[in-house]
């Protein structure tokens, strides 16, 4: 029975057509910055790299760091 923690980072952008849309990144460095964070969600948006069904980005909507962890409490025995 293990714990496993997982990191992922989250970048959450609006759609030209009102949806959001959102990119995870996993394991992003340690010391990332928000300023960081934003000069890439503002690259993403200003070269088009996406193109959702509700259009494309407009705008930086959100930025989460989420940190899982999970506790794995049965394996199946090896056959």
């Amino acid at each position: 029975m293990a714990v496993t923690t997982t990191k992922i980072l989250r970048l959450t952008f609006e759609t030209a057509g009102g949806k959001t849309f959102s990119i995870t990144i996993p394991d992003p460095k340690v010391n990332l910055q928000q300023a960081d964070a934003e000069t890439v969600m503002d690259m993403i948006i200003e070269k088009n790299v996406y193109i959702t069904t509700s259009g494309e980005l407009t705008r930086k909507r959100d930025i989460k760091v989420i940190n899982t962890s999970t506790e794995d409490l049965y394996d199946p025995p090896q056959v």
